[in-house]
C-alpha cells in the first residue's frame, strides 16, 4: 500500500515547507496537485515566476509603441515595444491603488493612464505623473512609483518569454533540445517569418492547468478520445490524419522525445512519405478541393511543397510550462484557478508563400481546434470530477516505465521512446519538482 502524503493545513508556513518529493513518485503523482488551492497558489509563484514563461509573439507587436495584454501566471502584464523597438514586460497594476492601467487587448500607446485616479506611465513602466502631485508632499519621488517590471524578457526567433528569476538560465539554454524542433516549425516558412493572427480561438474548461500539459504529449489517447473525428474522416474512404494513432502505435514509427527542462515533442512525421504526403492525408476541409486545384494550376512545379506547408507541421511540441505548438497553431495554457483553465489557440500565417496558402492555413482553425480540442477538454473536466474521489489518491504516469526495448538515447542525449509512453508527464513533473523545491537549474 502506498502511504498518502496529505498536505498539512495547520499553517501556511508548513504548506510552504512541504516535501514535494512525497507528492511526485517515479510512476505517479498525488491527486492534491490538481485539486488543492494551496498547491496552485504556490505554482503561480514558483512555476510561473521562477522559470521562463511564454508571453507573446513579436508579430503581435508589429511597430514601435505596440502592446499586447497577457498574463504571467495570474499576474496581468503588458508586453510592449518601445519607440526604439526594444521589448519590455510590465505589471498591469497601478503603483497607486492597484487598478489595471491597460484594459485593451492590443494596440499602440506611448503611455498608459490609470482610469481610476489618472496616474500616467510610460510604456516602459516609468511614472510620468500623478494629478495634483502637491497632495503627496515634498518627498514624493516619481522614480519610486513606476509599474513593476518582469525581471527578464527575452525572445527566441519571435517567441517572447519572461521570468521573474535572476537565477534562471539564459532562455536559449532553457529551451535546450526543444530549439531544433521549434526551428523546424518556424523554418517550414520559406523566409522563416511567422505571424500570429489577431483573432484568437479561446476555450475554457473546468479543470487544472496541468491536465492540458498531461495531454499535449500523450500519444495514447487519440484513437479513443478523438474517435468521432477519426470516424468522420474515414467516411471519405482512405484513412486520414491521426488515424495512425489507432494502428498499434506502440510498434509504429511515431516517437515521443523527452527534451529536458519539462519539454517534450511527439513526432508524427514518420507516418508520411515524401512531398505531398502531408497534404494528401489531411482530413476534409471546406474549400479543400478548389484550393488544391488552384495551387496545382498556378504553381505546378511547387504545388506539393505549398500544399504540405498549408497543413500542420506534424509535431506536437510542448514547452513547459505553458506553450504548445500543435499543427499550424500556437496554443497557450492560461491558469485561472485550481480548477479553471483557459486555452488560447492562435492561428499563424507565414511569409514567402502565395496568399492562398495562408488562407488555407486559416481554415485549419476549423479542423482540430474546433473538432478535436472539445474532446480533450471534455476529458479534462471528467478527470477533474474523478479527482474528487479522495479515497483514490494517485494519478498514474507509469506507461512505458521500465518496458524493455522502448527507450533509447539519441546522439544529443535525448530519450526517444514509443509514442504512448507517458515519459512526457514524468519529464515535466521532474522540472515541476525542481521549481517547487527551489532547486537550481
Amino acid at each position: 500500500m502506498v502511504v498518502s502524503p496529505e498536505i498539512s493545513s495547520s499553517t501556511a508556513a508548513e504548506a510552504q515547507d512541504v516535501a514535494w518529493r512525497e507528492y511526485v513518485r517515479e510512476d505517479r503523482v498525488h491527486r492534491s496537485l490538481y485539486t488543492d488551492e494551496r498547491v496552485f497558489n504556490e505554482e503561480m509563484v514558483k512555476v510561473f515566476g521562477h522559470t521562463w514563461v511564454y508571453l507573446a509573439h513579436e508579430s503581435q507587436l508589429p511597430e514601435p509603441n505596440s502592446f499586447v495584454s497577457t498574463k504571467l501566471g495570474l499576474r496581468p502584464i503588458i508586453v510592449t515595444r518601445d519607440r526604439r523597438g526594444g521589448l519590455h514586460a510590465v505589471f498591469n497594476r497601478c503603483a497607486h491603488r492597484a487598478a489595471t492601467v491597460c484594459r485593451e487587448e492590443t494596440g499602440v500607446a506611448k503611455s498608459f493612464q490609470c482610469p481610476y485616479h489618472g496616474w500616467t506611465f510610460k510604456n516602459t513602466g516609468e511614472l510620468v505623473g500623478a494629478p495634483w502631485p502637491q497632495g503627496y508632499g515634498p518627498d514624493f519621488d516619481k522614480s519610486e512609483f513606476g509599474l513593476g517590471k518582469v525581471t527578464r524578457v527575452d525572445s527566441y526567433r519571435g517567441f517572447i518569454f519572461g521570468t521573474l528569476s535572476e537565477a534562471a538560465p539564459p532562455l536559449a539554454d532553457y529551451l535546450g533540445e526543444a530549439r531544433p524542433w521549434l526551428d523546424y516549425w518556424i523554418d517550414r516558412a520559406p523566409e522563416g517569418e511567422v505571424v500570429v493572427r489577431s483573432a484568437a480561438h479561446r476555450m475554457g474548461y473546468r479543470g487544472n492547468w496541468k491536465l492540458a500539459f498531461d495531454n499535449a504529449g500523450d500519444g495514447y489517447h487519440p484513437s479513443f478520445s478523438h474517435r468521432s473525428l477519426l470516424e468522420m474522416a474515414s467516411r471519405m474512404g482512405d484513412s486520414k490524419d491521426m488515424s495512425y494513432f489507432g494502428k498499434t502505435p506502440d510498434d509504429g514509427p511515431m516517437k515521443v522525445y523527452s527534451l529536458g527542462n519539462g519539454h517534450s515533442v511527439i513526432d508524427q512525421r514518420p507516418n508520411f512519405d515524401g512531398p505531398g504526403s502531408i497534404w494528401a492525408n489531411q482530413r476534409p476541409q471546406p474549400g479543400r478541393e478548389k484550393f488544391e486545384e488552384l495551387i496545382r494550376a498556378k504553381y505546378p512545379e511547387d504545388a506539393d511543397r505549398l500544399l504540405d506547408i498549408s497543413a500542420g507541421g506534424q509535431i506536437n511540441l510542448s514547452i513547459f510550462p505553458n506553450l504548445l505548438i500543435i499543427g499550424n497553431q500556437i496554443q497557450v495554457i492560461e491558469p485561472l484557478s485550481v480548477d479553471r483553465t483557459q486555452l488560447t489557440w492562435n492561428a499563424t500565417s507565414i511569409g514567402g508563400v502565395p496568399e492562398e496558402v495562408n488562407t488555407m492555413r486559416m481554415r485549419t482553425q476549423e479542423d482540430f481546434p474546433a473538432f478535436g480540442e472539445p474532446d480533450d477538454q471534455a476529458n479534462f473536466e471528467e478527470v477533474q470530477r474523478g479527482l474528487a474521489v479522495t479515497e483514490e489518491e494517485w494519478v498514474l504516469m507509469n506507461r512505458g516505465l521500465n518496458v524493455d526495448g522502448w527507450q533509447t538515447i539519441d546522439e544529443n542525449g535525448v530519450i526517444v521512446t514509443a509514442v504512448t509512453d507517458e515519459i512526457h508527464m514524468r519529464g515535466y513533473y521532474e522540472e515541476w519538482l525542481r521549481l517547487m523545491n527551489g532547486e537550481p537549474a
